[in-house]
C-alpha cells in the first residue's frame, strides 16, 4: 500500500475516510462532538496523536507542546466564546461562474441581510468578465466588507500574477488556488509578486500531505492554509498542519466546498482557534449553503457564523436514505 502513495492519492483518500470514522466512534464514546474531545484533551494526548515523521525540520514534538502549552491560557475563555458567538465564515455560495447579474445582485443582497460580511468570487474564465463581476459584487457589498477570489488552479504562474494584478483594484483579500496546487515554488513566485498589491495566496485544498504544506509554509508560498478534513489523512495530520501553519504565523482558512466539508471541519476550526492560535484576524472558514439535507447534524451558522455542534460525534453521519439512494451501484442514483 505504501508505494501506491506514499501518503497522497487514493490511498490517503481512503486513509481519512478510515481514520475519521475511528475518531467519530471515540467523540460518540466519549458523548462529545469531536472539537470538545480535542479541546479537552491534554496537550501531550494531542501531541501524541501526530506523525513528526517528515516534519521535525519545521515543526517538532517539543515545539508542537509548548505552542499547546501557551495556548492553555484563555482556553475556557474562548470555548465560552465561541459557544455564544461561533466561528466567522465566508460565503461562497453568491458569485459562482456562469451565474447572470441579476442573480449575483439577488444573492448578494440575501447574504448581506443575513449578515454575511465576507465573500469569495470564482474567476479565471475571462479577464474582462472578471473584471465585471467582481466591481459588481464590490460594489453590492461595499468596501468595508471582504472580497476574495479563487481561480480552481486556472493559470500558469505568468499568467496568474498578471491577471490578479488586473483585478487588484477591486482590493482581494486572497487569490486561492492560482496555479496548480502541487507547484510550492510556483505559488512562491505568485505570493512574491501580489505581496506589494496586498494580495495574499491562499491554497491547500488539494495539498495531499503535512509534508507538502510544510514546503508550502516553508517557502513562504501561502498566506493563507486551508486544510481539508478529507484530503489529509484524517483529524491527525490535520492537527500537525494547523500547529505548524501557527509556528510559521500564517491563518487557516479551512476549505469547505465539497459534500459534508462543512460538517467536519467545523470542528477542526474550533479546536485551532480555542487550543492552538487563539486569534481570529483573518481567519474565516468556508461555506457553502447546499447538500447539508444529507446529513444528520447538519451545520448550523447563525449571523454568518459557525455554531459549535453539540451532537456527539465528528457530524458526518449521514441520512440513512441519502445513503441508500448514493449507494454504488445498487443506489437509484446509478441506474
Amino acid at each position: 500500500m505504501r508505494w501506491l502513495g506514499p501518503e497522497k492519492g487514493v490511498i490517503h483518500l481512503a486513509t481519512a475516510a478510515v481514520l475519521n470514522a475511528v475518531w467519530d466512534l471515540w467523540a460518540r464514546a466519549e458523548g462529545k462532538p469531536l472539537w470538545k474531545l480535542l479541546v479537552d484533551m491534554d496537550p501531550k494526548q494531542i501531541v501524541s496523536c501526530i506523525d513528526f515523521r517528515y516534519i521535525t525540520d519545521a515543526l517538532t514534538e517539543d515545539e508542537a507542546l509548548d505552542i499547546l502549552m501557551k495556548a492553555q491560557k484563555g482556553k475556557r475563555q474562548r470555548e465560552e466564546q465561541m459557544l455564544k458567538e461561533g466561528y466567522p465564515a465566508y460565503t461562497m455560495s453568491c458569485a459562482w461562474l456562469g451565474y447572470p447579474d441579476e442573480q449575483l445582485k439577488q444573492l448578494c443582497t440575501d447574504a448581506l441581510q443575513c449578515g454575511w460580511t465576507k465573500f469569495k468570487v470564482k474567476v479565471g474564465a475571462d479577464l474582462e468578465d472578471d473584471k465585471r463581476r467582481c466591481r459588481l459584487i464590490r460594489t453590492m457589498i461595499g468596501p468595508k466588507n471582504t472580497l476574495m477570489i479563487d481561480a480552481n488552479q486556472r493559470w500558469d504562474v505568468s499568467e496568474a500574477i498578471s491577471w490578479v494584478s488586473r483585478l487588484a483594484e477591486f482590493r482581494p483579500l486572497w487569490i486561492e488556488e492560482p496555479t496548480s496546487p502541487d507547484d510550492i515554488l510556483g505559488h512562491a513566485a505568485i505570493s512574491k509578486a501580489l505581496a506589494p498589491l496586498g494580495i495574499g495566496v491562499a491554497t491547500g485544498e488539494q495539498c495531499h500531505s503535512r509534508v507538502m504544506f510544510k514546503q508550502f509554509l516553508q517557502a513562504s508560498a501561502l498566506q493563507f492554509v486551508q486544510i481539508d478534513s478529507c484530503r489529509l489523512g484524517s483529524v491527525n495530520e490535520n492537527l500537525a498542519v494547523m500547529l505548524m501553519a501557527h509556528k510559521f504565523k500564517v491563518p487557516v482558512c479551512p476549505h469547505a466546498g465539497g459534500v459534508g466539508l462543512c460538517e467536519l471541519v467545523q470542528h477542526l476550526i474550533l479546536f485551532d482557534y480555542i487550543c492552538v492560535s487563539a486569534d481570529l484576524n483573518n481567519r474565516m472558514c468556508e461555506y457553502v449553503d447546499h447538500l447539508h439535507e444529507h446529513f444528520t447534524c447538519p451545520v448550523v451558522i447563525e449571523n454568518a457564523h459557525y455554531m459549535p455542534p453539540k451532537s456527539p460525534g465528528y457530524s458526518c453521519e449521514m441520512v440513512e436514505s441519502s445513503v441508500l439512494k448514493h449507494q454504488y451501484p445498487d443506489g437509484e442514483v446509478w441506474k
